[in-house]
């Protein structure tokens, strides 16, 4: 069931709990994703200076540093990495893209695998993020035109 375009994408899991790591890792790697690991957002940013993701994964509630740190992290380098947020607590604390810098947030449930899969996938082949910057003044134009 792999196919090409998943399988030169690489991916970057980051979750404390090594049995929810442990099953998405399986998941990604059976349809094809070449997967790291990291139980910590710590850990996580040391793999990613070292190595080149397409996407990252994030858990959002981890101690230390969490998955919004994490990815102001990311985002501070300029990178074209792609990112995941997974939470529990996307409804009751009201995640969402806008306010965690995910490309993607995911709720924790039943249908967390296909969204985790459609989300890997549609990212992992879109081309890099327009830098956040220059979005927030095409916006600003289109509000200026407006009035």
């Amino acid at each position: 069931m792999k196919t090409e375009a998943t399988c030169a994408a690489r991916i970057l899991l980051v979750d404390e709990n090594l049995r929810g790591s442990r099953t998405r890792k399986l998941i990604l790697e059976g349809v094809g994703y070449s997967v790291e690991t990291a139980l910590s957002g710590e850990e996580a940013w040391d793999l990613f200076q070292k190595t080149r993701f397409d996407v990252v994964v994030t858990d959002f509630r981890m101690s230390g540093m969490d998955g919004v740190k994490l990815i102001q992290l990311l985002r501070s380098v300029e990178s074209p990495v792609r990112i995941v947020m997974l939470s529990g607590f996307v409804n009751c604390l009201g995640l969402s893209q806008e306010n965690t810098g995910a490309d993607e947030v995911i709720a924790k449930s039943n249908k967390e695998v296909p969204e985790l899969l459609r989300a890997v996938k549609k990212l992992s082949q879109q081309p890099p993020p327009r830098r956040a910057g220059s979005v927030r003044r095409a916006s600003s134009l289109k509000t200026s035109r407006a009035v």
